[in-house]
């Protein structure tokens, strides 16, 4: 159950000034727009003065955010990005006084979906199939989600700009005189309601390397290795590259761990980065700036995505909005010592 303290920080004013106006104090001169944001904040929380003053400070369910992930605990860990959205969730809901809980990850085969229906909003980390989706609408319309690029226009979604994002790496790589660039990544998935993952090789970055190249009349050269997203995948890949006529004089890497295997492959044959091939990544985790030569990447401050989330999904609890929106978070390409002219 809501406190006046919660009322206060979602609506903005001091627990004093909620206290007089749920009480109604009629010597207390406010905005009447304030006082009725108050009190619907109020019945939304569903307050209770009488339960507040036997100091009850149990937090009703529906000021609870269930955050459904791609990952379990333990491989998550080993994927900084989805974790640190996460974190970001977990942090902004407790700046509001909003509970979280991990309700379940997407692939585990059995699902309580019945228990989403007693939660406020279901923010969803990652993709799932349309169908699945729809399922889990069923028990609970606030859906938010993250990380995620459906089409569908019922749901609020968070979404990268790295479709953008990738037409810049090319078109900043053509301007420094490469045109053979190859691309390497990992195939996108979704993830069914029984915890099964669908692959699909129709990745954003992927697509728009495709598309970048066919439209500066370089298809020619278009070079699409996709698999795991690991860096073995990256070492296999970039070993396929190396042996390469006429071989690609720059690479763009979908994600950082898979572009450690790809320096390890291009090292092993003898080729010097960015001398003999440029190299240029997404995701800039920390080792990033640590290798050799340090890598240029993309930087996307995903902590900032997670609370991002909250913020819609605290309007939806609160009901101030009903409109469905898609919110596209900028990046930053993190230019370092891996990319260079290329040799005429």
């Amino acid at each position: 159950m809501a406190s006046m303290r919660d009322i206060a920080k979602l609506a903005g004013v001091s627990v004093a000034s909620v206290s007089r106006i749920l009480n109604n104090d009629e010597t207390f001169s406010i905005n009447e727009h304030t006082r009725q944001r108050v009190i619907e904040i109020a019945n939304q929380m569903n307050y209770s003065k009488e339960k507040n003053q036997l100091h009850s400070r149990e937090v009703g369910d529906q000021n609870t955010i269930a955050i459904i992930t791609r990952h379990d605990r333990e491989s998550e860990r080993n994927d900084p990005y989805f974790m640190m959205i996460r974190n970001g969730i977990e942090k902004e809901a407790a700046k509001w006084r909003l509970k979280t809980i991990r309700a379940f990850s997407m692939r585990e085969p059995q699902k309580d979906l019945a228990q989403l229906a007693k939660y406020g909003a279901v923010i969803i980390i990652g993709e799932m199939t349309s169908d699945a989706l729809a399922e889990i609408s069923q028990q609970n319309a606030n859906i938010i989600l993250v990380d995620n690029y459906s089409e569908a226009p019922s749901y609020d979604c968070i979404q990268t700009d790295f479709a953008q994002k990738t037409h810049q790496i090319l078109t900043m790589l053509k301007e420094k005189g490469h045109e053979n660039i190859a691309f390497v990544g990992g195939v996108a998935s979704r993830v069914t309601i029984s915890g099964e993952v669908v692959y699909d090789e129709q990745e954003i970055r992927a697509e728009n390397y495709r598309q970048w190249m066919l439209l500066n009349k370089l298809e020619k050269f278009t070079t699409v290795l996709q698999g795991k997203w690991s860096p073995e995948t990256g070492l296999h890949f970039g070993q396929q590259i190396a042996q390469m006529n006429p071989r690609p004089t720059a690479i763009v890497v979908a994600s950082d761990p898979m572009a450690v295997g790809v320096y390890k492959a291009l090292a092993e044959a003898g080729l010097s980065i960015p001398k003999d091939v440029s190299v240029v990544s997404f995701d800039d985790i920390e080792m990033a700036q640590f290798m050799t030569p340090a890598l240029s990447s993309v930087k996307m401050k995903a902590e900032e995505m997670g609370q991002m989330s909250v913020e819609l999904a605290k309007n939806k609890i609160l009901g101030v909005r009903t409109m469905p929106v898609r919110v596209v978070c900028g990046s930053e390409l993190i230019i370092r010592e891996s990319i260079a002219e290329k040799d005429q």
